[in-house]
């Protein structure tokens, strides 16, 4: 999830390998439908790493396991295939 601290900047959208992250009514926000953290593509997550401001964090809600977060690049891949 990216947090109210967001200075939309717009460095994290390019960085999502899913195309998860847009810009909302007022900040970025993440799809999560669409977010694998970065599993399968790379070792950590591309937009937490590029935000200046650290305002992206995992949704406390929100918590997949690795194999949730597979399976959902999986079946984005095949999909985009």
């Amino acid at each position: 999830m990216i947090t109210d601290d967001c200075i939309n900047c717009g460095v994290c959208e390019p960085e999502c390998p899913n195309g998860a992250i847009a810009m909302g009514e007022a900040i970025y926000e993440i799809d999560p439908h669409g977010c694998t953290e970065c599993v399968g593509h790379f070792t950590e997550s591309q937009c937490v790493a590029i935000c200046p401001v650290e305002c992206i964090l995992v949704d406390p809600r929100r918590r997949e396991s690795t194999a949730v977060l597979m399976a959902r690049y999986r079946a984005l891949t095949r999909r985009a295939a």
